[in-house]
């Protein structure tokens, strides 16, 4: 574990899941706590996306922005919401000087799956019919997320493939959330590993999922065919139970003729980035950015 990070583990709620309504009072405290961001060069506006239901989204616009990124919240599907990525969403604008469209889908377990997806794609369709009004190339949109968020973001690449929906030029995929099987090796070695493991993981899945099978499009790792999808960004978390999930997604990817960058994070666990002082954290949200900077802006 890098040192920078492990001083701070004693202060991450711990990792459950059981009360869903107590657990979204304390990520929403733990994203209160992240040092503000500087949106001074940014606009920022509160949107209202038409669907069924509508989709509430924030807009974060840099000065000369191309490309855009629809951005989906952590939160295990079940926690999460505007006011939580905040803090993420205006860093990423600001620095990749791309127009950041954070969603705020519903969650789990009073909306199940296909909701949060369905939001997500909603908004992809919106974010593409309005790039003009955007100010940004309606060939230059992307989808990335944390978590949870990251899963959703690889489940609307595959939909929008197969549904030939709007064109997704980049995957941002950070830390994603894929697979709710729970069979590679980190998914069962790392059952206490800090904010996410094995109990935490498998509470989420239940949330999302019901009793419902999983198909591709909640758990993208099931889809046998990873052909025609968008070029991605992924990152992993050295002691995440998500690790090998992102690492194999990855490398299907690259086996099925995508391009794909990847990078594992060593001393890290799942959401440490939340912990700015640390110098890790610091690149990682840096390379975030610069990924989606190379994908949307240069």
């Amino acid at each position: 574990m890098d040192p920078e990070l492990e001083a701070f583990i004693p202060l991450f709620p711990k990792a459950d899941l059981t009360d869903p309504v107590e657990e979204r009072k304390k990520f929403a405290e733990l994203a209160a706590s992240v040092p503000a961001p500087d949106t001074s060069q940014l606009d920022i506006e509160d949107r209202t996306v038409p669907a069924d239901p509508d989709v509430p989204v924030r807009v974060y616009r840099p000065r000369q922005a191309q490309g855009a990124v629809v951005w989906l919240h952590g939160g295990g599907y079940v926690m999460g919401d505007l006011d939580t990525e905040h803090p993420w969403a205006a860093r990423i604008a600001d620095s990749s000087g791309a127009v950041v469209i954070s969603v705020g889908y519903r969650v789990a377990p009073e909306d199940r799956f296909p909701a949060a997806l369905d939001d997500a794609y909603a908004v992809l369709a919106w974010a593409a019919e309005h790039a003009a009004e955007l100010g940004v190339d309606p060939e230059r949109i992307a989808v990335g997320g944390h978590s949870a968020g990251a899963g959703l973001a690889a489940a609307v690449a595959l939909r929008a493939r197969d549904q030939q929906g709007p064109p997704i030029r980049f995957q941002l995929l950070n830390q994603p959330g894929l697979d709710d099987r729970q069979e590679t090796w980190s998914a069962r070695n790392f059952t206490e590993t800090p904010w996410m493991n094995r109990d935490k993981v498998t509470a989420i899945w239940r949330h999302y999922l019901g009793s419902a099978p999983a198909s591709p499009y909640a758990a993208p790792a099931r889809a046998a065919d990873l052909s025609g999808l968008p070029p991605a960004y992924v990152t992993t978390a050295e002691f995440c139970p998500n690790r090998d999930e992102g690492i194999d997604y990855a490398l299907r990817l690259l086996q099925a003729g995508v391009p794909v960058e990847l990078h594992q994070w060593s001393g890290t666990f799942h959401g440490s980035q939340a912990i700015l002082s640390a110098e890790v954290s610091q690149r990682q949200i840096a390379e975030l950015s610069a990924a989606l900077h190379r994908a949307l802006v240069e």
